[in-house]
């Protein structure tokens, strides 16, 4: 297959060391391969190409020189030369390594709180790799499973009411089954609890009602359980609880709630990085805090992933 690229040359005058630390740092910080001194490449893209353009600018402006040039390979052993400047397995590597001696590590329960800490920086260090690994392969794969599987073990220790997946097949229901009903799941709620109400709430039964448990044994008979082992809507195979709805009421087809389900099934469980992950995270922890009650803070994070939704949907109206 063949690809385009994009070439960065740049000169500064050797005078200007903070231009020139200044552009180095940008472009180490952008992921960028270095054929030379002062020549930088890219697989094309074109919000790569305008950052470039940024950066030429920039040199241009503390008196240097920059030219941009865009390259279609056709030569494969070019292509495969270029493509393992951006080779990203040592740095997983790494990781991985860093992450079994995490795993290995022979923590006490009070000590959890401060494992769940130190995950959460293994998973930003796995995003800022990913986020620069133009060419995904195994040793990516390899070092999203392994963490995955840290932060499922740390979760079960954590919040043993989590959700177990069930292996089964989802049934197709009709939204017109499922109106005016209670639905219960557990209190204090976190993304896919909450993200599943907003869907209940805007998708399925406008006029759903919901209880937030103590304890999930006691839900009541009459009541729509969801998000809990034994629920009637939870975590299936690979699907969040959220996903499972989608796909249970035929959502599936929506672009927009199929973005937002990525984003619910990354923040629950791991897996793909998704961009705005970090900032409905920051949000959703703030609003716990700041909302005691549950049926407040469904109010209120209703609205932040509606506004996430006109946004996927494109909808500037």
């Amino acid at each position: 297959m063949n690809r385009s690229w994009l070439i960065l040359i740049v000169s500064l005058p050797t005078q200007n060391s903070t231009g020139r630390m200044r552009v180095w740092r940008a472009l180490k910080a952008l992921g960028c391969g270095v054929l030379r001194d002062g020549v930088y490449l890219l697989p094309y893209r074109k919000e790569f190409r305008q950052t470039l353009q940024a950066q030429a600018e920039d040199v241009i402006a503390g008196g240097g020189s920059a030219h941009i040039l865009e390259l279609d390979s056709e030569n494969q052993e070019q292509q495969k030369v270029f493509e393992n400047l951006f080779d990203r397995s040592i740095d997983y590597a790494k990781l991985v390594e860093t992450i079994q001696q995490t795993a290995d590590s022979n923590l006490q329960p009070n000590d959890l709180a401060k494992l769940q800490k130190q995950v959460h920086r293994l998973r930003k260090d796995f995003e800022a790799i990913a986020i620069q690994d133009f060419f995904p392969g195994a040793a990516r794969e390899q070092a999203a499973s392994v963490l995955e599987d840290l932060e499922h073990a740390i979760t079960e220790r954590l919040m043993p009411d989590e959700p177990h997946a069930v292996h089964r097949r989802i049934r197709r229901l009709h939204v017109e089954d499922f109106q005016d009903r209670t639905w219960a799941t557990r209190q204090r709620p976190w993304i896919d609890r909450l993200a599943s109400a907003w869907l209940i709430q805007r998708f399925i039964d406008p006029e759903a009602r919901f209880i937030w448990l103590i304890d999930p044994a006691a839900c009541p008979a009459e009541a729509l359980g969801f998000d809990f082992d034994g629920a009637e809507f939870t975590h299936v195979g690979a699907k969040v609880t959220f996903e499972v709805l989608m796909a249970s009421f035929g959502l599936a087809k929506d672009a927009a709630l199929n973005r937002l389900g990525a984003l619910v099934h990354y923040l629950d469980v791991g897996g793909i990085p998704v961009l705005e992950a970090a900032g409905l995270e920051t949000l959703i922890r703030g609003m716990r805090q700041r909302w005691p009650s549950d049926d407040d803070l469904l109010i209120e994070t209703n609205k932040t992933f509606d506004a996430f939704y006109q946004a996927f949907s494109g909808n500037d109206a």
